[in-house]
């Protein structure tokens, strides 16, 4: 499954104005600007924390098993990026206040944490530790860092950070929040280092938890929540699956955002044998190949995929059927959403994969 958790929090520290704080920007930035003799550089960084309570009673209670976790943030924009740069994802030492400010005050709103103040300027409180004076501070070392490259033809992040995740979830340390910057500290001219050095690497830019848009920073967590017990069920053999037609049972036409939802469907031959039987062949329920039938869902207007076929999207099987679960409360309200379905066969060279796009669809409301 994919389980979606939207950023409680967000903000970015900006060098250039120690002092600002931007709390309730509809934008993040992870900006680089240097001057004409590259002799000045002044940079961005960006705090997000998400609230892992839900996942972390689910893991506890055996709901979520060995899941993996995607930190994804989604351009708005980026300009002037170089061909090719490196993001990397900390966790936070320290906690921090959102505030309430944004980039284009004026005059600039200095109560909130900012590259200078974890808590604003009447706080008065510094950023502490040694790893940087200012711009956040930052836990390091094996587990404490996630990474992630772009190009300069996409900029949106998905990123891996399962390691700072899990030392969240242990316990090694408190939950303060991811800080994502460049690579290096500020002030440290070598050229291994992106936030020091005078290359010209362009502004990144992203949509924050603020934003009026469908894209604000997730936490994603992916497991394989599959299961499978076929009862007196027959398979779907190769031949059927060449030609085979799937079709949703029971699917409504929208679900309330906080349901937990089981989605049942039922594959079968587009060209049943006539038998003779007391049981219509087309109500003969067939199920699916095991562990190579998957789900993927998209946004109905935007077309873009939310659940990528894979681990996290396999078929389960029981008695009566195929079905998927899914937790809604991580998906936007107010929105359509469809559903397609992919189907493997063979392996190596003689591999086929049956795509099945038949207009399901389903909205989440409020």
């Amino acid at each position: 499954m994919h389980y979606f958790t939207f950023a409680e929090k967000d903000t970015t520290l900006y060098e250039a104005s120690s002092s600002l704080n931007a709390g309730l920007d509809e934008i993040l930035e992870i900006r680089k600007d240097v001057s004409v003799d590259g002799e000045s550089v002044s940079v961005s960084r960006v705090l997000l924390k998400f609230d892992l309570g839900y996942i972390s009673s689910s893991i506890v209670s055996g709901n979520i098993t060995n899941p993996k976790f995607y930190l994804n943030l989604f351009d708005a924009n980026s300009t002037n990026l170089a061909t090719s740069q490196s993001l990397y994802a900390y966790p936070v030492s320290g906690s921090w206040i959102m505030g309430d400010g944004r980039s284009y005050d004026n005059p600039i709103t200095t109560e909130g944490c900012s590259w200078k103040f974890v808590n604003g300027a009447t706080g008065g409180t510094l950023w502490p530790g040694t790893i940087s004076s200012s711009g956040g501070q930052w836990t390091e070392g094996e587990g404490y860092v996630a990474s992630h490259s772009i190009g300069y033809k996409t900029s949106d992040v998905r990123m891996d950070v399962t390691n700072v995740v899990n030392r969240w979830l242990e316990g090694a340390v408190p939950n303060d929040g991811f800080l994502v910057k460049r690579s290096g500290s500020v002030g440290n001219l070598n050229s291994g280092s992106d936030e020091g050095n005078s290359s010209r690497l362009g502004t990144l830019s992203f949509f924050s938890t603020d934003t009026h848009t469908k894209y604000p920073p997730t936490l994603e967590t992916v497991w394989d929540d599959s299961q499978w017990s076929e009862g007196s069920l027959s398979p779907l053999t190769s031949a059927n699956l060449e030609d085979m037609v799937i079709y949703m049972k029971g699917l409504r036409p929208e679900y309330k955002e906080k349901s937990k939802v089981k989605f049942r469907l039922v594959g079968r031959e587009r060209f049943p044998e006539k038998t003779f039987s007391t049981t219509p062949s087309n109500l003969t329920v067939k199920y699916l190949p095991s562990g190579s039938s998957y789900y993927s869902i998209k946004d109905a207007e935007t077309h873009d995929v939310i659940v990528p076929f894979g681990t996290g999207s396999k078929l389960s099987c029981d008695g009566t059927g195929n079905y998927f679960n899914l937790w809604l409360d991580g998906y936007q309200p107010e929105r359509y959403y469809t559903l397609e379905f992919r189907v493997q066969s063979g392996s190596g060279v003689d591999q086929t994969n049956q795509f099945f796009d038949e207009g399901f669809t389903f909205k989440v409301s409020q």
